[in-house]
């Protein structure tokens, strides 16, 4: 399946709003609660984003295209970390497209942004999937910790969900398509 990757704008918030609130729906399920996946998640991912884009630009969002429809985007925060680099503070890719080589295609975007320094990632302890994609690109679990409630709002967590840390030294060196930069 064909995509194409470009800088994301304002008129892409809703179409990465949906996009990341039906990821949440599908991967987040156990560590948020019901009430909120099922609820104001869009209205929740929706105000993020147009905050995030009426905001002075706090890091790059790439986003995937195929035949108009937005298929999958990534954000990174450049030199968000003194010791552990450039967050990539989301990637999602629509569950019709998972497999398809769009993620590893973002990540390498990302990297692409980040060059040779460090680059990282906090992923959910339940989303194993997710894990093992991350770690099949190179990526090494370096830390845990809990994850911080969506929006702030402690009540839309269950318990106090787990977290890794995912870790790439070399961000170029990890997607050789991004060595070109």
């Amino acid at each position: 399946m064909l995509f194409t990757l470009r800088d994301a704008t304002g008129a892409d918030v809703a179409g990465i709003a949906a996009l990341h609130a039906d990821s949440w729906r599908r991967h987040y399920r156990g560590a948020y609660t019901d009430t909120y996946l099922d609820g104001d998640v869009v209205a929740d991912r929706l105000a993020f984003w147009g905050a995030r884009f009426a905001a002075p630009p706090s890091g790059r969002t790439i986003v995937a295209e195929s035949d108009g429809d937005l298929v999958g985007f990534v954000h990174v925060i450049p030199d968000h970390d003194p010791r552990w680099g450039s967050l990539v503070d989301n990637l999602h890719v629509s569950y019709a497209r998972k497999r398809g080589g769009l993620g590893t295609r973002l990540l390498s975007a990302a990297a692409q942004t980040v060059g040779s320094r460090p680059m990282y990632l906090w992923v959910l302890q339940q989303n194993t999937a997710a894990q093992a994609f991350y770690e099949s690109r190179g990526g090494t679990r370096v830390e845990s910790g809990f994850a911080s409630p969506p929006g702030g709002d402690p009540a839309r967590l269950n318990g106090t969900p787990g977290k890794y840390r995912i870790h790439w030294p070399d961000a170029a060196g990890a997607f050789p398509a991004a060595r070109g930069r």
